[in-house]
């Protein structure tokens, strides 16, 4: 499904490389962690996934489709194909759960009956039924990100990218947020995750992608955090 092919990125003239030579693929339903330090690329490789960055070499292919030949008029319709979940959550803070949700359907042009009936399936998969009409300063951190984690998968997306997705939440949050990624690979849908946190690499015992200084040093089946 996706084909990164000998991918690079060097900014400011050459002097900084974020990718050298970035060369991996990703099967439908796979459920994939990508781990490095701080600066070893991995939030530039999901940048180059969605369209976001351009590549200095290299192709990156989702399924048969070059994603930088893709016509800036057609690239919504592409990143809909996509779910992304950030570290930061960006909800909008004045909108309920169930609103945060729907809004994403509504910038996909889906009709009120799609919203009612979808929006509150997303959210019953990430057990937040309860907490549909509470705002996000009502929500805890945990609860916030899996809000996140419904708006990402109303739409139904062939993937779900996770950019440090734990990395602001407690010990139980981040094991909550985790299973629930898992629910949703489970079902079929692929996902690509970055983290820091070596305890949610191991006991996840999915593919694990190891980056240091913008090149894959590891590729393991059921890896576990080495660095």
């Amino acid at each position: 499904m996706i084909y990164f092919d000998n991918v690079s990125k060097i900014y400011s003239g050459g002097e900084s490389i974020a990718l050298e030579e970035v060369t991996f693929q990703v099967a439908p339903k796979e459920f994939v962690s990508i781990v490095g330090h701080s600066g070893a690329g991995k939030t530039t490789l999901l940048k180059m996934l969605i369209a976001e960055d351009q590549p200095t070499g290299g192709v990156v292919f989702f399924e048969s489709l070059d994603v930088h030949s893709i016509p800036k008029s057609r690239l919504p319709d592409f990143r809909r194909k996509i779910g992304t979940v950030f570290q930061d959550f960006k909800l909008l803070p004045h909108k309920t759960a169930y609103e945060n949700v729907a809004f994403a359907m509504e910038a996909n042009g889906r009709t009120d009956e799609e919203i009612a009936e979808n929006v509150p399936q997303a959210l019953e998969l990430v057990d937040l039924a309860d907490k549909m009409w509470n705002f996000p300063g009502e929500l805890s951190g945990g609860e916030k990100q899996r809000v996140a984690i419904a708006r990402a998968i109303v739409n139904q997306p062939d993937i779900i990218i996770a950019d440090e997705p734990t990395g602001n939440l407690d010990p139980i949050a981040t094991y909550e947020v985790v299973q629930i990624l898992k629910k949703i690979n489970d079902l079929g849908t692929t996902v690509i995750m970055t983290t820091h946190n070596k305890g949610v690499i191991d006991a996840l015992e999915k593919r694990v992608i190891t980056m240091d200084d913008g090149r894959i040093i590891r590729d393991d089946k059921e890896g576990k955090y080495v660095l």
